[in-house]
């Protein structure tokens, strides 16, 4: 863990007046210590950072922590770690907002707990250069293999199967895993905001809507491109669809440091009203990405948050008419350097496959 990141969270006590924190959040572990396993608990107290995980990451947990070993749990987990805070004089301890309940039953009769809410969090909303960086790969991944796919998206082509090839070809480009369960939605179906992958077909004149995402080092990509497959009568979605690309880059120009996050929403939100839309368009604007697909920022109408440097987070405004179809249109942007900077390229004025 970076000596800049145990500072703040040691500010971060002393004004809570706790003693330490006990972090089990494994996405917040991973930030501050780069273990990628899948059990661990970390304390960071005033004086001191304990590591706790089981012997089936002995090795890799060693190779993270230069000054001190790792404590390898073998039996009884929470036992061991209680044993430890207490031998360090813990009694006012900090967990977690958002800690499972369990994890707030073995420990409540040993210690003072305090809910903490958003304090490794907060850390995460600006990314360093190098977790730049990886959020940057994971889009090119995600774009890499989306061209390799293309291909596929035609009429009588299954959901199912689109999705099938896209997320091989994800793994070939490097994916260790799937930020989320990739969504292809034609006709009907793209109406559904998250809708699930089917055996539908793709017919002529559906909207077809694809959603997706991929991995580097843990950190996350999403995007979504939506086209129309040709047929008689798209007029009305050919529209649509101009709204939503329109209401897009408005958003996106919108973005900058210092900008309120509401107001980045409120630039897509009037224009998809202003043409007759807006019962149709519920959703955020967008969301944070990171170590997770969707984490802060909050791009929406009741964000109370503004543009930080460092931030990266989606456009992705969206309409959708039951019995019609949907179209969302989702890039990535980052603030670096005080600059805006779209990481998605793919094209996405309107293509009529």
């Amino acid at each position: 863990m970076s000596m800049d990141k145990y500072a703040y969270i040691k500010r971060g006590l002393a004004r809570r007046r706790l003693d330490g924190i006990l972090i089990s959040d494994m996405t917040n572990i991973r930030y501050l210590t780069g273990f990628p396993g899948s059990t661990a608990m970390l304390f960071i107290g005033r004086d001191n950072v304990l590591f706790f995980t089981d012997f089936r990451y002995k090795a890799e947990s060693e190779m993270l922590w230069d000054d001190e070993e790792p404590l390898i749990i073998r039996t009884d987990y929470f036992k061991e770690v209680r044993k430890r805070l207490k031998s360090l004089g813990v009694r006012h301890l900090g967990l977690e907002y958002g800690a499972p309940y369990h994890v707030f039953e073995k420990m409540k009769k040993h210690f003072g707990l305090k809910a903490v809410k958003g304090l490794v969090e907060k850390m995460r909303l600006e990314k360093t250069a190098g977790e730049l960086h990886k959020i940057e790969l994971a889009v090119k991944r995600a774009e890499n293999a989306f061209i390799r796919t293309k291909r596929e998206i035609r009429v009588g082509a299954k959901e199912n199967r689109i999705a099938l090839a896209l997320e091989v070809n994800l793994k070939k480009e490097g994916c260790m895993k799937l930020p989320f369960d990739i969504i292809v939605a034609s006709g009907k179906n793209s109406a559904l905001p998250h809708a699930r992958v089917t055996e539908k077909k793709l017919e002529k004149g559906d909207l077809v809507l694809i959603d997706w995402g991929a991995e580097a080092d843990g950190f996350m990509s999403d995007m979504t491109r939506t086209f129309l497959m040709r047929g008689d009568n798209i007029s009305e979605k050919k529209r649509i669809y101009n709204t939503v690309l329109k209401a897009n880059k408005l958003a996106i120009d919108a973005v900058r440091e210092g900008e309120k996050c509401s107001d980045i929403d409120s630039a897509a939100r009037s224009y998809i009203e202003e043409r007759g839309f807006g019962d149709h368009f519920s959703h955020g604007t967008g969301h944070g990405v990171g170590l997770n697909v969707h984490e802060g920022p909050s791009i929406s109408t009741r964000s109370a948050q503004t543009v930080r440097d460092g931030m990266v987070f989606t456009i992705e405004p969206g309409i959708y008419i039951p019995g019609v179809g949907g179209v969302r249109i989702e890039d990535m942007v980052s603030v670096s350097g005080g600059r805006r900077k779209c990481l998605t390229g793919l094209p996405k004025n309107l293509e009529i496959l």
